[in-house]
């Protein structure tokens, strides 16, 4: 466009300039020619005011100069931003003031373009898109400049750059927090943990095991809730890797329902698994994300009943192609859900009662991250829900089976041919979970829920195993093992809850032959079945002699925390290693060259005074500096458990890497190689 505005202006200045000379030259006036030239004129004149008038539409700017740099023309639009006439700025060298130009791109045909910010002489500040070229005026090169107003625009990009850096500014101050937050919540788990597993090695009778337990499972909790934080945080910036590698997926439930069955006992309330016999023994997938999402689907169900329970169930189904998808069922029986929340339940911060008045606390994050973890191995997840009937969340995951297809089945470890069992419990999984498995083996059994059904199906049918849940309360059970016993039923069975244990007593002395605790293994049942133990208590077994695989080692132990001091230093003596610990990096530094040599260091990565990473680049540089002096193995001791953050640490002068809350059941290979390597 611009070309041919300079095209047109060259072209009517190169006709000017003709007819100039040829009236100059005298030449006689011939009708003809005069008449030729009159209508060039006018067309050129169309064509001027056509251009003109397509110039003005085009663009808003245009001043042309000499090679002086005097004004030879100049539009209206150039004079108004100066406060002038466009006739007075004729051979004047006046131009705008520029507050800010941008980069000059110069093309081949020697055009410049380039976008300037200028101010008018009413003070007011715009943008403009220039573009400058050479044009010719008579026997001399003149420069037109044109522009158009992008001031819009360029705001428009400089907006969304800087909304683009707040966010990328605020996504790096959040990524900082949360592993800061992530730091200072692991130091205390680090101790509460790490001092649980020390005091669970010594002697303990069994009530102080249980409480020791109970604050470790505690403990263990809330180190998944900070992880589910860390994880949602790491989903939202597409972070977060999966591991493809074989697990057992009925041991990980049955670990889960474990863990999370203190918290459903406590509220009165049972929480059970079901595991279908052709869910392989084997899968491959990863087990921490499937853990986390059963932890949070069953968690979330136990937050929300009040009566009744929690079930859990794995199925598998396998397609022609060979490939394998796990169903996670979990249902329960508390309010369920409105129709109109379902489809919101897995956004963020929604719960299943969105009133102000609801009585379950909570972040609402918990679906949302199970949603995003269950998409993101390529799964699905659907919740149906009626009120007052409970819900069931189910969780479709692609896991193949890590041993192929020749081995389909799980099938029961035991067969219980012409077994028939009766259970009493007033249980809405746990006995149902519980008569499954029994079929299963071939066993038949009947469920009743109450005192009186059980008496009246021990009255009218023979049973080999009666199971009775003292839920129904101590007096029922007690009837039923004395109706037990004198039916002549081979083994009775109590289920107890582990707070149960205390209370009840000797199972003995209720006339039960044993009991179970809920939530009840498959397994251990069918062990009971099969073969009695002579006595029905549990004997203590004394703990193991620890190992002394650092016997002979020298570490260096640098850590702020006295807790978390105290943790390692106990577990590393225990081990029989000599322990030297410094208060921070200054310190490590310190006891290094006064109380040296050592053969192992554990540094924590946050130190005052001298951070770790610090530490451990200087002591390889030391090392050097004296090439005679033996490489000392250094781990780092971090809360920061993701792979940039070990990355960082080996960039460090690190060897190994150990993450909070520091795990002691990994110190002795640390030390045996440590042993073997000084042999």
């Amino acid at each position: 466009m611009i070309k041919d505005i300079a095209l047109v202006l060259a072209l009517m200045i190169a006709a000017t300039l003709a007819l100039g000379r040829w009236r100059a030259r005298g030449v006689p006036d011939d009708g003809n020619e005069a008449e030729r030239m009159h209508d060039r004129l006018w067309r050129i004149s169309e064509s001027e005011d056509r251009y003109r008038a397509l110039v003005a539409a085009t663009t808003e700017v245009i001043v042309q100069r000499d090679a002086s740099g005097r004004i030879t023309y100049a539009n209206e639009d150039f004079a108004r931003l100066l406060g002038r006439e466009p006739i007075t700025l004729l051979g004047s060298q006046i131009d705008l003031e520029i507050l800010e130009r941008g980069t000059v791109e110069v093309g081949e045909d020697g055009v410049r373009r380039m976008e300037a910010q200028v101010r008018s002489v009413d003070g007011r500040v715009r943008w403009f898109a220039f573009v400058e070229m050479p044009v010719a005026h008579g026997d001399a090169m003149h420069w037109l400049r044109a522009g158009r107003d992008v001031t819009a625009r360029v705001e428009a990009i400089r907006s969304r750059d800087a909304a683009l850096e707040k966010a990328e500014a605020a996504s790096v101050a959040k990524s900082r927090f949360l592993a800061t937050i992530s730091h200072e919540m692991r130091t205390p788990l680090n101790g509460i943990l790490g001092m649980a597993d020390l005091v669970l090695g010594t002697d303990l009778n069994p009530e102080q095991r249980t409480y020791v337990e109970a604050v470790r499972t505690s403990g263990q909790a809330l180190l998944g809730l900070i992880d589910g934080v860390l994880d949602f945080s790491r989903i939202e910036a597409g972070r977060l890797d999966l591991a493809a590698e074989p697990f057992d997926l009925p041991a990980l439930a049955q670990g889960v329902v474990e863990l999370l069955a203190p918290r459903a006992q406590d509220k009165g309330i049972e929480i059970a698994l079901d595991v279908a016999e052709d869910v392989p023994p084997s899968l491959l997938g990863d087990a921490d994300r499937v853990r986390q999402i059963l932890i949070n689907l069953a968690g979330n169900a136990i937050k929300f009943t009040e009566r009744g329970g929690v079930g859990v169930s794995l199925t598998f189904t396998r397609s022609e192609a060979g490939d394998g998808e796990v169903v996670i069922a979990v249902s329960d029986t508390g309010p369920g859900i409105p129709e109109d929340r379902l489809p919101i339940l897995f956004e963020e911060f929604e719960q299943g009662d969105g009133s102000a008045s609801r009585s379950h606390e909570g972040t609402g994050l918990g679906l949302a991250i199970t949603r995003r973890l269950v998409t993101r191995m390529g799964g699905r997840v659907e919740a149906e829900s009626r009120v007052g009937r409970g819900s069931i969340f189910r969780v479709t995951l692609p896991l193949p089976d890590a041993r192929g297809a020749q081995r389909r089945r799980r099938g029961p470890a035991v067969r219980l041919n012409a077994q028939r069992c009766l259970i009493v419990a007033d249980s809405p999984y746990q006995a149902p979970y519980l008569a499954r498995s029994l079929s299963r083996a071939g066993a038949a059994t009947v469920i009743v829920d109450s005192l009186e059904s059980g008496l009246d199906a021990l009255s009218g049918a023979a049973f080999d195993v009666v199971l009775a849940d003292r839920a129904l309360g101590d007096a029922a059970v007690r009837q039923i093992a004395d109706a037990a016993r004198a039916c002549g039923v081979r083994c009775s069975l109590v289920l107890l809850s582990p707070f149960d244990r205390r209370g009840f007593g000797a199972p003995g002395a209720a006339g039960f032959d044993g009991y179970l605790i809920k939530p009840v293994r498959a397994r251990s049942l069918f062990e009971r079945l099969l073969a009695l133990p002579a006595s029905s208590e549990t004997a203590t077994t004394p703990a193991a002699p620890a190992l002394r695989s650092g016997a002979g080692l020298r570490v260096l132990l640098a850590e702020d925390n006295p807790i978390n001091a105290l943790l390692a230093t106990r577990a590393l003596e225990r081990l029989g290693a000599e322990v030297v610990h410094a208060m921070d990096g200054v310190q490590a530094l310190e006891r290094l060259n006064a109380d040296g040599p050592f053969d192992l260091a554990l540094i924590d990565v946050r130190m005052p005074r001298l951070d770790g990473h610090e530490t451990a680049r200087r002591i390889r540089a030391a090392e050097c500096e004296s090439p005679d002096t033996h490489r000392l193995h250094l781990v780092a001791l971090t809360a920061n458990a993701g792979p940039e953050d070990e990355r960082a640490a080996r960039e460090a002068g690190f060897d190994g890497f150990l993450a909070k809350p520091l795990n002691v059941k990994l110190l002795p290979a640390l030390l045996e190689r440590r042993t073997a390597r000084a042999a």
